[in-house]
């Protein structure tokens, strides 16, 4: 795939625990047996397979919701359910440092898949992308956290939890989806539902005007997928901020 002049892909290659998923932990085995019928039921009564091959997750940190998607290749998405966050830190805006207790805002996937987890199963977010990696050397932040997870029980420094039931159907799906062959699942963080009107009212509860320009920055991306139900292509400019080309727009040399 050939980038816009000067823009770089948001992420890298995936790690191996990524490639290499515990189908066969005990957690993955217990969870299908008590989830697996209801996960089923859920993809079928959505018109998708029992395994889509396309999921995609929206985080919303203001109403506290995770929205699981799933489509057929090139199709548009459905939403299949969202499930509540049970608890939450730090405040609306991204993470930038390790121990700031902020959840990440912005455009991630999931990279890891964790069946020995010290709450139930999680999800790992490839938390700090390129973008966050190329602001933090603005900020001469050295070390920006890490190990962000979505996750179940329901405490967090960092993390989103919602509680082991509904981490069970989330960490099943998503698993099947991406040993079936999805390499990367987005995961698409937002400080809230970046519709204008959701956009001022961020802007007239936060008077930072960096703070401000990055939310308009996020928009884009949100706006796009409200518009199509296709995530976006997301790259990165030289500087960090994101640069989003719609599905179905060719990418120019």
């Amino acid at each position: 795939m050939v980038l816009l002049a000067g823009l770089l892909p948001l992420v890298g290659a995936s790690p191996a625990l990524a490639r290499s998923p515990p189908r066969d932990a005990p957690r993955t085995v217990d969870a299908r047996a008590r989830r697996g019928e209801e996960l089923r039921k859920l993809f079928t009564d959505a018109g998708l397979p029992a395994v889509p091959p396309r999921l995609y997750l929206r985080i919303f940190k203001k109403e506290r919701q995770v929205e699981l998607w799933g489509g057929k290749v090139g199709a548009p998405m459905v939403l299949v359910k969202t499930f509540e966050v049970c608890a939450d830190s730090g405040v609306l805006g991204p993470k930038r440092r390790r121990g700031d207790l902020q959840v990440p805002e912005g455009f991630y996937g999931i990279d890891r898949y964790n069946a020995w987890s010290n709450f139930h199963l999680s999800l790992g977010l490839d938390y700090p992308n390129r973008s966050d990696r190329i602001r933090g050397r603005a900020l001469g932040v050295e070390d920006l956290g890490g190990d962000i997870f979505v996750h179940g029980s329901c405490v967090t420094i960092g993390c989103v939890p919602i509680e082991d039931g509904p981490i069970e159907l989330l960490f099943l799906a998503t698993l099947d989806t991406h040993l079936a062959g999805q390499e990367r699942i987005p995961v698409h963080v937002f400080p809230a539902r970046l519709t204008d009107a959701g956009l001022a009212d961020l802007r007239a509860e936060h008077d930072d005007p960096q703070l401000q320009a990055f939310w308009k920055e996020l928009q884009p991306g949100y706006l796009h997928f409200e518009r199509t139900h296709r995530p976006p292509r997301v790259r990165v400019h030289p500087d960090g901020r994101y640069h989003l080309t719609p599905v179905g727009e060719p990418i120019a040399p």
